[in-house]
Order: C-alpha cells, then structure tokens, then sequence
C-alpha cells in the first residue's frame, strides 16, 4: 500500500485499479473498511462517533465541482440506502456528502452516479438544507488527513493494471481582506481587533463575534456558529491571530462580512511579537508549515507598529480603581451557586486590593473548592458574583484553574449587593460579572501553557498552599464569603390610606377591589434578565408588546433603505449625502435628507428632519445633531412611514414607537406657531400615529413566614424604582438603577431569612381571560425605594 502524503487533505484509496473501459476511473480493488462499525444512514445523527464507523451507500446526485483556488475544491452529493438493505419504515435514508479538497476532486474525475461508495473518517454536522432538501437533518462531512472514500469494485469482466496514487499537498490561498468579493467561500488570516467570548444563541448553537483586519487595513466582521464550544476559535486578547479556512463571504449594510461554511476550520495565534508561534486549536489535525509561521510573524510585526495590542498591560487586583471596567486575569479557588442565574466564585491573583471588600454568605456546604488553604492565600481572595448567561458557564469551572474575566465590573457599595455587616458603608468594593455579551463581556479557562498565566503561575505558587489548621468550618473561610446582614428596611409606602396592616394570609382571604399594607420580604423576581421586563404599551387600546432589538431593527432599516423611489413632496427641501465605504469592495451609498420649507424659512432645520435609505447606525448618529430624526421611504412619490414594528422617531438615545392598530399615517407638514416648542406628540400627531408608552411588567414572590403571595408590578413602576421608564430605554445609568434597586430588595447571595423586610401598598382587583373565567390579581402600588447612600 502506498503512505499517505502527509497534509494532504485526502486519498481516494491508496490501492486503486484503472479500468481500461473507463479510462481514468478510479476504483477500489480490496474491500475497505472491513474493521469498521458500519451504520446506516438513518441511524446517523451528531453524537455518532466517527472514529470506529464507516457508511455504505449509492450515489444518487452528484453536484458540480466548484475551485476555491489552488487545489482547493469543494463538491456536494447525495448517497442513499442500498435497496436490499433498506427498511420499508425507514426514514431519512439520503444524506449530503460534502468533500473539500483534492478528494472532491478526485471526486468529480472518477465516481458516477448510481455507484456505490463506503465512506470513513468523516464527521458529522447539522444539515442547513434539511427543511428545504427533506433530506436527513445531517451531513456526511470529508475534509483532513483521516478522510477517505472507497469506490465499489469494478465488474469481473473488467480487466486490472495495479497502480499506485497518493493525494497531492494541498497548498492554501489566502485572500487579503480589501479584495473579498460577496458569495465566495475562501481563507484568511487576520488581526482580532475586537472578539466577544461564544455566547448561547436561541437555537443549538453558540456564536462567536470577531472583527478582524490585516496588512490592507480592511476591516472585516465574522460571525462564527458552532454547536460544540471547543470548536469555536480559542481568542484570548485583542491582537491575536487568526487562520480560517472556508469562509463564506457575505455582503451585509455595504461592507463584506464572514460566515463559517462546511469544513470550516480555525486556528489562533498569540499576537505578541516575543512570543511562540504556537497554534491554538482543537483540531486532531491541521495543516501548518513554515510559511504559515512566517505569515504569522509579519502579522505580529505588522499589528504592533499600527498599535492594534493593548496599550497597556492587565490590571491586577491591586490596581483596581472605584467604578472601572477592567479584564482580571485569575485563580479559581472556590465556587458556589447562588440561584439558577447567580454562581458566586472566590479568585486570587497574588496581589491585595487596596479597598474594602463586600462580604457574601454562602453556606459552606454547597462550596466546591479545597477543603483547606493558606491564610496567606485566604486574605488575597476576592468574590465575583457571575451573573446570567455567565452562571452557566462558571458552573463548569474546576477550582485550581486559570480564568480571564473579561469587562468585569468593580462597583461600590450603591450596586445594590449587602455588605456582611448589614450596612453598605461607603467605598466597599464588589465584583460583577453582569450578564449579555456587550463589550466582550464574559469568562474563559485558560491553558495551561498559556503564556498570560506563566507570571502570575510564578507568584501564586510562592505562597504556602494549605495550613493544617484552616478547614471549610473555620471563621476564616467564613469571612471571605461574609455573614448574613440585619434586616434592613427600604421601601416606603407613598398612599394616605389609613389602613392597618395586615398578613398575607389575611390578603388572599380577602374579597376582591380592596386595598392593602402588607410587611414581606422579597423571594423571587421575573423576568430575569431585566430588560425583558420592559414593554411598549398602548394607552389607548392597551396593547402590550415586547421592545425589538436592535438586530430586528438593523434588518429593518437595511431592507427600508433599499427601497425604490425618490421622495417629490412640494414642501420638503431635499439634499443627498454620500457615504465613502472601506475599500474598493465597499464603494460606499447614499443617503438623503430631507428639511420642511417652513421650518427652513422659521430658521428652525435643526429641529426636525426626515431621512431616506439611511441604516440605523446613520439614524443613530444623526441623532446625535438633529432634535428630532424621522425615517421615512416613498411611496407613490410622498413621504411614507416605516413600518411600525421599528421607532418612527428618534430624539437622541431615546426612540418612539407607534400603535399599529391604533394609527392613520398619514405624513404631513408640521405646522409650528411663532416660538412654539416641538415635542414627540405634535410630531406624531402631524404623521398619524398613536404613541406607545413604555411600561415595565415584573412578577414579584412576596413571602412571610410560611405564607407566599405572586403580585404584578405594572401601573406604579416609575414610582416604585424612581426613575423614567423613557429614560431607561435609552440611558444605561437608569438600567444600572433598576438592576441596583432588584439586587438590593433580592440580593442574590443571601438566604431568606437575611432578606429585607419591604412595607407595601398592594390592590386586589379580578381580570376575565379569553374563556370568561375570572382570577383575582394584586399589585404593587404607591410604594418607592430607596436606596442607601454609598
């Protein structure tokens, strides 16, 4: 048999027979795969182990052969169950086969269709094109050394010259960013100018988001979508090096932008200069040789002269200031869980943190971690209460292990976290990890031959691991988690009702429209997060309905702004602005303006405009000079409106939304008297559209003693939390007061009992659902909180 080549992405068979009848056709002369599992293909599925299995099966479609560049070729078929093996009953009996390189090829040259093929070394991925092919919901994926295809043998009439063939070494292209075209599938490489950690997405996947540029200066987004998180590109730091392969081009909002494709593979590099080229992957194997490494290094060289590595180096524990941002470079000591969306882990990075701590209280026995540590070690600690999406992930976290903490916040005593001695004094420190992905936001293992964790593997080990005499029991480990807090009080009751108060028991036994103060304590709050408590309403059909985000709203605006037509209304002026792009793959687009006459003459233009075929990043950035910014697009030559499911009007950060069933548009001219002010109402009123309001809808657990009772927070939440409900939707300084305010009234490290206690005015009335049943509902009303001082 002949040796496989080495980096070669595939060899059809390493015995082959030509075939005088068929010249050039290749075909199997053994009977290969023999010592293999064989499974059938519709017992294939994601958790198939591929390693120790084989499929059989006929050649039903055979696709074209598409060049990538270079012996880089990619080519899709169709293999299905042999007649005489196939089940009656059976389902999803055809699958794709994807091949990449000088195997696809191969491919194309000597298989028909109507043969049979024997497939090993495969792996197996999600079929996107299940829906739409009723094919099975997998594919049969060959790309790498291990990848082979075996042809069934020639008829016996056929008469064999035996050969020998081996694969050639695939050389890869690499395509600069300024010259990506939309709808190839190619490779690069690249600079990391901005990553955020793989984040749950609502599907099966988790995604990960990167910009990345190179020698072009091109800037260039990338999108990554894998099941399994070990395949997601291992990114550390900004200014890291990146190799894709298989990338598909995609044009999006006028720039080109990445999306992993079949066969998609990634490696990383460190990207300081000093350091080893040494590849990050998971990857069993890959292809890397010393043009690579040199490719690597001018890159390096290349981002360091352009200042695309951080600037400064990575804060330590005894840097940290009041109120900053920063990334923390650790030790997992200990970790516990909190709730389903809080785990509380204890860290060290070998240097003191010069303020005073916030103290948490964990019972001892839900604590992972050594069952006994140094007091040197114990009086370095630090607490991050992980919150969200993050929660899940430091719940796999092993203690002993080095972690990144990236945009973790330090925040003072205000945040809304009880301090051990009851009262949040002035200047305690607290470390979160909030929740989402904004600003990179999130937490990763490090290796351990990560070169970031070799100094601080040097300090942490100059300290003593353990005392005999310190154990999980003793009132040192106790005091790195905190104690419990006095009962604090923190709500006040804002109504005159001369009522006395009465227990919750005595509230559900009451009869309905009645009124009630009530002393409980807070158990449970929903939604969690937050900001799916925030609504849009309609005060005057009282629809409710949920905030789009701002995906939803790019979509919008992107397919409103390649809408038809010019806008020719008689009372506006109109001027167009071009927008250059960033390279010659991005020509840049345009634009329009538009201004009333009237306003114009009143010398009033920047009070209101209307823009045409911008995005939303445009909208948001005219804000920011305009008054009032409102979209429209034509229709019929006039002035039209978007369609209500996105904001007909920006004002700054804050953006308004209309009813849909309780809206004429209709745009009209704006008509302003002398020095009158223009506001949000006379603007919607001018273009028919009823304003919604924002509302906030939580569902609070009250719980006294053994009694609980599930109240609504609706009517009343600007009075409860003391903040505008506009203002929270554009201002994350009112955000962080809601989020303070629900970790202080239900602080997530501490049990029931250390809870405070809140006095509450509650009305009971019934509500009639869609089967006319009647149910009787509280609600939170004429209450405030407030907060103690920092």
């Amino acid at each position: 048999m002949a040796a496989r080549a080495p980096h070669s992405l595939l060899v059809l068979c390493d015995t082959l027979e030509l075939c005088p009848t068929t010249p050039g056709r290749v075909v199997d002369q053994a009977s290969h795969g023999s010592h293999l599992t064989r499974i059938p293909i519709p017992g294939i599925s994601i958790a198939t182990d591929c390693s120790k299995a084989s499929v059989r099966g006929k050649v039903f479609q055979k696709g074209p052969l598409v060049s990538l560049g270079d012996e880089e070729y990619v080519l899709k078929a169709v293999i299905e169950e042999e007649e005489s093996v196939r089940s009656s009953s059976s389902r999803n009996t055809s699958i794709n086969l994807i091949l990449f390189g000088p195997l696809a090829k191969n491919f194309s040259l000597a298989v028909n269709q109507g043969e049979v093929v024997v497939v090993t070394g495969f792996t197996v991925g999600k079929s996107p094109t299940a829906y739409k092919d009723q094919l099975h919901p997998c594919n049969l994926l060959l790309s790498g050394d291990d990848a082979c295809l075996h042809v069934r043998s020639c008829p016996p009439h056929c008469h064999s010259t035996r050969v020998s063939k081996s694969a050639k070494v695939s050389k890869y292209t690499y395509v600069p960013l300024n010259k990506l075209k939309p709808g190839a599938v190619v490779n690069v490489y690249g600079v990391v100018v901005f990553f955020k950690q793989p984040y749950k997405t609502r599907g099966t996947d988790f995604c990960s988001s990167l910009k990345i540029t190179d020698k072009s200066n091109q800037k260039v987004g990338c999108n990554i979508f894998c099941e399994r998180l070990e395949d997601h590109p291992k990114i550390f730091q900004l200014g890291d090096i990146i190799r894709m392969h298989r990338v598909k081009t995609q044009a999006f909002g006028g720039s080109i932008n990445l999306l992993n494709t079949f066969g998609f593979s990634v490696v990383t590099f460190d990207g300081r200069p000093e350091s080893t080229v040494v590849p990050r992957t998971s990857s069993k194997s890959f292809h890397f040789e010393q043009e690579d490494e040199q490719t690597v290094e001018e890159l390096r060289t290349w981002a360091a002269s352009q200042d695309l590595l951080p600037s400064t180096p990575r804060i330590q524990l005894s840097d940290v200031q009041h109120r900053s941002y920063f990334d923390l470079t650790c030790q997992l000591l200990w970790k516990a869980p909190v709730d389903t969306t809080c785990t509380l882990l204890t860290v060290w990075d070998g240097t003191r943190c010069a303020h005073p701590l916030q103290k948490f209280s964990v019972d001892a026995s839900v604590i992972e971690g050594p069952s006994s540590l140094s007091q040197e070690r114990l009086d370095l600690a630090v607490s991050i209460l992980v919150f969200d999406n993050h929660a899940e992930t430091a719940k796999q976290l092993k203690p002993g292990a080095y972690l990144r903490v990236y945009n973790l916040h330090a925040t003072t005593g205000s945040s809304g976290a009880p301090c051990s001695s009851g009262v949040l004094e002035q200047n305690q420190l607290a470390f979160h990890l909030h929740g989402g992905t904004s600003y990179g936001r999130g937490l990763r293992v490090l290796p351990d031959d990560s070169p970031d964790i070799q100094e601080l593997r040097r300090v942490v080990e100059s300290f003593p691991v353990a005392n005999s005499d310190i154990d999980l029991s003793d009132s040192a480990i106790i005091e790195t988690w905190g104690t419990p807090p006095e009962t604090l009080g923190n709500t006040e009751r804002r109504c005159s009702h001369a009522l006395q108060q009465v227990t919750l028991a005595e509230v559900k036994q009451s009869g309905p429209d009645h009124l009630f103060h009530v002393n409980a304590q807070l158990k449970s709050y929903q939604p969690r997060p937050l900001y799916q408590a925030l609504k849009l309403h309609c005060p005057k059909c009282r629809a409710i309905q949920e905030i789009p985000d701002d995906d939803f709203l790019s979509e919008a605006f992107l397919k409103a702004s390649k809408a038809p037509g010019r806008i020719a209304d008689p009372w506006l002026l109109s001027e167009s602005i071009h927008l250059p792009g960033d390279g010659p793959q991005s020509p840049g687009r345009t634009f329009s303006i538009h201004l009333s006459k009237e306003q114009f003459n009143g010398r009033r233009s920047r009070d209101l405009i209307y823009v045409t075929g911008a995005t939303l990043e445009d909208v948001c950035q005219l804000a920011a000079a305009y008054k009032y910014i409102l979209p429209v697009m034509s229709s019929g030559g006039s002035a039209s409106l978007m369609d209500l499911s996105a904001p007909f009007l920006f004002r700054g950060t804050k953006r308004y939304y209309g009813c849909k069933q309780c809206s004429q548009v209709s745009v009209k001219e704006l008509k302003v008297d002398g020095s009158e002010e223009i506001n949000e109402e006379m603007i919607a009123e001018a273009v028919g559209v009823q304003l919604l309001q924002y509302g906030l809808q939580m569902k609070l657990e009250l719980q006294q003693g053994l009694d609980t009772l599930q109240v609504i927070l609706w009517r009343d939440a600007e009075t409860f939390f003391q903040v505008s409900l506009e203002d929270v939707a554009a201002n994350q300084e009112a955000q962080n007061k809601i989020s303070e305010t629900m970790d202080f009234l239900c602080p997530p490290a501490r049990r029931m009992a250390e809870r405070p206690w809140l006095d509450l005015c509650l009305t009971m009335y019934t509500v009639q659902d869609d089967n006319r049943l009647k149910h009787v509902c509280y609600q939170v009303c004429q209450t405030s909180t407030t907060l103690p001082s920092a």
